[in-house]
């Protein structure tokens, strides 16, 4: 121990010592040619990882220290990139192109004779090279490279995966085919009706080396706040489809399994060819729907999801919580100090300096039905699982919109409307409210049936209004925002204590259509909502319209708002147009 004691200062005395030799021998020398002798060094001891180590540490200060002024010092930099993860690298015969390659793809960055870059391509295995957008700095070019090589991550040796990639360019093309079959309307926003009807959703091919991306979720508030209607970006919930490794083996298809012309079922669905040895391999990998963001999901879903997919999926998470927890952990713009023990409060402002407060009792919430897990990819083997899987990611979606509408970053306690959110069974929840007299209570139940569906039922003491319940269904539909509903049905109920008579007029019914349309889109008039039946499809209906489209003064305010206020802008849109009374 005494030796150790006294060795330890002298080795430190000494590191120091040639540590001040080192800088005042190189102290004169310019920092290219420090940075060829790091290389040498490196080179001498490639046969032991332990030296290279910290010898590699030092070459990569020293590149990213170094402004790229040479075709040399930007062949090293695209280099010591590519080592860093794993992938190789070599120049052309002309010394003008650097490849970066791995099993998979590879990237082409075609160089001046100056240091500086003037394309940038990216090549799948067996397919030509397609040019990207060049990032002007390393880092997010590093960045794009850690994306494209993490898409694709594969155990086995080169011949698999490539067998495995080969496999998911088929079930692309099987999802393209599913995503062109015919289907009837039922937005009058085409994309919207896309996202939210169609088979699989808005399919995206892959471009600038990124994977086919499925746009299968999108809410009211995301089509007014983005872009929507022009299809430029993504502002709703995507996945990606792509590949990962797994433990056990799986049949994954050869080539299509779709026929040309497709023969559908009776759901509209193709009929798909059986997966046998012919036109399958079994492969130590599964498809992925890589989610983007992550999606907290109820328990009962996630097993669901397994049941589709035979298997595939583990039909139940190891570590769950409640899925109001779960939507607050992932919220931007909550704080994570929120401790979730006893419940939690929100105060939602809305427009005329109206607030509600939202209560989510902890305990009640701990229920097994309610509990969920946060979701990243969903794995499955088939293309006929796909349909069915974004089925339950939009339900699942629609149910978490719904609960999120209740969060707010405001902290301020404000004297309020007070509102207690609580779970009731599976898929329904209700929200108990204080009529304006405040000696009663109120119950809304609310029942989502699925993304397209919403059932809701208004309970009141010695007050009972079917037409109402269905008008209640449809504005939160159109909404999808809990406070919004709450506010239009306050004022609807004011001052109401009887139910009112049955409307005798068969056009009541249409009207009531029409004022709810109108809720969300106030240039719809009431004649263009009465001839729905002669402009759709047969056998189809315009269930909802699309949201009015700002200009660009109102877009970049509504952008350039606080949560808080673009909830009241979103909800001056959604209650413009209602009938007097409710304003």
């Amino acid at each position: 121990m005494e030796a150790k004691s006294e060795g330890g200062p002298v080795s430190t005395k000494k590191t120091k010592t040639l540590m001040t030799d080192l800088k005042s021998k190189y102290a004169d020398k310019s920092w290219s040619e420090t940075l060829q002798l790091v290389r040498r060094c490196l080179e001498k001891t490639k046969g032991d990882s332990r030296v290279c180590e910290p010898i590699a540490k030092c070459l990569q200060k020293i590149n990213e220290a170094l402004n790229v002024c040479s075709l040399t010092a930007m062949v090293s930099r695209l280099e010591m990139i590519a080592k860093q993860r794993g992938l190789g690298s070599h120049m052309s015969p002309t010394e003008t192109v650097c490849y970066l390659t791995a099993d998979l793809f590879y990237m082409e960055v075609v160089l001046l004779r100056g240091g500086g870059v003037e394309d940038v391509r990216v090549a799948h295995h067996g397919e030509a090279p397609v040019p990207i957008t060049p990032s002007v700095k390393f880092q997010e070019f590093s960045l794009k490279l850690d994306d494209l090589a993490s898409f694709y991550i594969i155990s086995g040796d080169s011949e698999v995966k490539i067998k495995i990639y080969t496999c998911l360019r088929h079930l692309e093309t099987d999802l393209f085919k599913i995503s062109h079959l015919p289907r009837c309307l039922r937005e009058s926003d085409l994309h919207v009706d896309l996202i939210m009807n169609g088979r699989i959703g808005n399919v995206q091919p892959g471009k600038e080396g990124t994977p086919m991306t499925i746009e299968y979720y999108i809410s009211p508030l995301d089509v007014l706040s983005g872009s929507s209607s022009t299809g430029e970006g993504s502002v709703g919930q995507t996945a990606l489809v792509t590949v990962g490794s797994s433990g056990t083996s799986h049949r994954l298809q050869t080539e299509s399994l779709i026929s040309s012309p497709p023969q559908v079922d009776s759901s509209g669905l193709p009929v798909f060819q059986p997966l046998s040895e012919s036109c399958s391999e079994l492969l130590p990998a599964t498809f992925l729907l890589k989610l983007q963001p992550p999606l907290p999901m109820l328990t009962p879903f996630i097993e669901k999801m397994g049941r589709i997919t035979d298997g595939v999926i583990a039909e139940k998470p190891q570590q769950v919580e409640p899925l109001p927890q779960l939507l607050m952990k992932t919220s931007k713009a909550l704080s994570s100090e929120i401790s979730w023990t006893d419940g939690v409060q929100f105060v939602v402002p809305l427009p005329a300096s109206e607030y509600h407060s939202y209560v989510f009792p902890g305990a009640v919430w701990g229920r097994e039905s309610w509990k969920g897990a946060l979701v990243h990819t969903v794995p499955f083997t088939h293309p006929g699982h796909v349909p069915a899987l974004l089925d339950l990611l939009r339900h699942q979606s629609a149910i978490n919109v719904l609960l999120a509408s209740c969060f707010s970053g405001h902290n301020q306690l404000i004297a309020g409307s007070t509102c207690e959110i609580r779970p009731e069974s599976d898929h329904c929840l209700s929200v108990t409210f204080s009529l304006d007299d405040n000696n009663h209570l109120a119950v809304l139940q609310v029942t989502v049936v699925d993304s397209h569906q919403m059932s809701c039922r208004l309970m009141m003491p010695d007050f009972v209004d079917h037409k109402l319940d269905d008008y209640v269904s449809r504005v939160l539909m159109r909404c999808m925002s809990i406070p919004i509903t709450m506010r239009a049905i306050r004022r609807k109920v004011s001052g109401r204590t009887t139910p009112p008579e049955p409307a005798a007029d068969p056009e009541c019914s249409a009207a009531m259509e029409s004022d709810v349309i109108s809720a969300v889109h106030p240039s719809v008039s009431h004649e263009a909502v009465e001839d729905e039946s002669v402009t759709s499809p047969p056998g189809c209906s315009v269930m909802s319209v699309a949201a009015p489209v700002a200009d660009n003064a109102n877009t970049d305010a509504f952008a350039n708002r606080s949560p808080c206020a673009s909830l009241g802008v979103y909800s001056r849109w959604v209650t413009s147009g209602l009938p007097a009374e409710l304003l």
